[in-house]
């Protein structure tokens, strides 16, 4: 029995489906398919009990009702073309689009330095001018020598680190390069063996906006974890249509009461980077407090390895 025949018997002894949540159904399917197969490859389950599993859920899913948009091909007016509003199917896409695309970077030595050049442009919530910044970063391999990166157009020089020093999201790249790249020891990681609540998945989903933020270089392997290891976590979200810093229309993702949001390639999948909501922080009457709220993205564009501040590739 293949598994979309297995949907269709389970309608008929259950409840009948609409075609938009049958629709749901099948693509859901397919998408805990993918995700079940991984996950059973890493426990070594059969894979008839993967699936068991992947379609109970599914189609418990669908029935309850699971957004979904029908799209066409262009080419073919009669062939549907299902595309999911799932966003943990957006994260798995990301993340194989990022395990495949390594890029040219080199092993870097520990006497050198991560190059990296980030665009960003913040624009007013409550009306004004959008004003952007390109940043140029310089950051230690191994934190033994001082550092120079830019932030909002202000350069700030970075003493070595000390073996005492603990830094979170850490930028050494040995440190960096002990993160899991497993996507479940990595979730766990971030969750610290904390009971399940929205606010546990709320704090993950922000730590890992840190962790991705940068500047700072991942090794191989540990973004597309990231992706994946977001990909388990309950209700993240898609937010359509947003526009990067340099005019790129992608797919946000992001988690109710989270200020950051992932956006990536509409196509490819390709991350592009963060779209951040934050205030700035004034005295008013003696106190700090909260005012201009604004909306920003982030995009990090150049990564290098050079052997010196100022070094550009």
């Amino acid at each position: 029995m293949d598994d979309l025949t297995g949907l269709r018997e389970w309608e008929t002894g259950n409840v009948q489906l609409t075609p938009r949540a049958r629709a749901a159904a099948q693509a859901r399917l397919l998408g805990a398919i993918d995700h079940e197969t991984r996950r059973g490859a890493r426990s070594g389950l059969p894979r008839r009990l993967v699936l068991r599993g992947a379609f109970v859920g599914a189609t418990a899913a669908a029935a309850a009702g699971v957004t979904v948009a029908v799209t066409r091909d262009p080419d073919d007016a009669a062939a549907p073309n299902l595309t999911t509003l799932s966003a943990a199917q957006i994260l798995r896409k990301a993340a194989d689009t990022s395990r495949a695309d390594r890029g040219p970077l080199p092993v870097p030595r520990d006497d050198q330095y991560f190059y990296t050049r980030t665009y960003t442009a913040r624009t007013p919530r409550n009306g004004g001018r959008t004003r952007t910044w390109t940043d140029e970063s310089w950051m230690s391999v191994d934190g033994s020598k001082p550092s120079s990166r830019q932030e909002y157009g202000k350069v700030h020089h970075d003493p070595p680190l000390t073996d005492h020093e603990v830094q979170w999201p850490p930028t050494v790249y040995t440190k960096l390069k002990k993160l899991p790249t497993d996507p479940d020891e990595l979730l766990a990681m971030f969750r610290r063996g904390r009971p399940d609540s929205p606010q546990r998945d709320a704090d993950t989903f922000g730590e890992v906006c840190l962790l991705l933020q940068g500047p700072r270089v991942m090794p191989p392997g540990l973004q597309s974890a990231a992706f994946e290891a977001l990909a388990d976590i309950p209700r993240v979200r898609i937010d359509r249509d947003e526009v990067d810093v340099l005019g790129r229309h992608g797919i946000g993702v992001s988690y109710p009461g989270i200020g950051f949001a992932f956006l990536f390639d509409r196509e490819t999948y390709a991350y592009l980077g963060l779209r951040v909501e934050g205030f700035t922080n004034k005295v008013v009457n003696g106190r700090w407090q909260r005012t201009d709220p604004y909306e920003e993205t982030r995009s990090l564009q150049r990564i290098a390895v050079v052997d010196g501040i100022g070094q550009r590739p």
